[in-house]
């Protein structure tokens, strides 16, 4: 049995579902970059504010509400992905760093 959620992290849990929807959205070609583009997001936030810190997470959540506001637009069909991401999306596939 899982334990209740609080009212926040179910905000984040919509929000990300929204991301997750936005992304079914655009075109095919362009969806990977959009989905590494969200997950990347999500993750590098929650790994960098605490779970007791509610108004930086609230602060994090409104910023985020708008930026998906934004790409939602039909006329958004693409998103840039930088080497950071690329390389976070190595390890968490991979789960090790690949040193070249």
């Amino acid at each position: 049995m899982s334990a209740r959620k609080s009212g926040l992290q179910k905000e984040v849990l919509a929000l990300y579902r929204r991301a997750l929807r936005m992304v079914n959205s655009k075109p095919e070609s362009t969806r990977p970059k959009f989905l590494l583009f969200v997950r990347y997001s999500f993750h590098t936030n929650a790994s960098s504010i605490s779970p007791r810190n509610v108004s930086a997470i609230e602060h994090v959540l409104r910023k985020g509400v708008r930026q998906i506001e934004m790409y939602e637009s039909a006329a958004v069909k693409d998103c840039w992905v930088s080497d950071e991401m690329l390389a976070w999306e190595n390890v968490w596939k991979t789960g090790s760093v690949n040193k070249a």
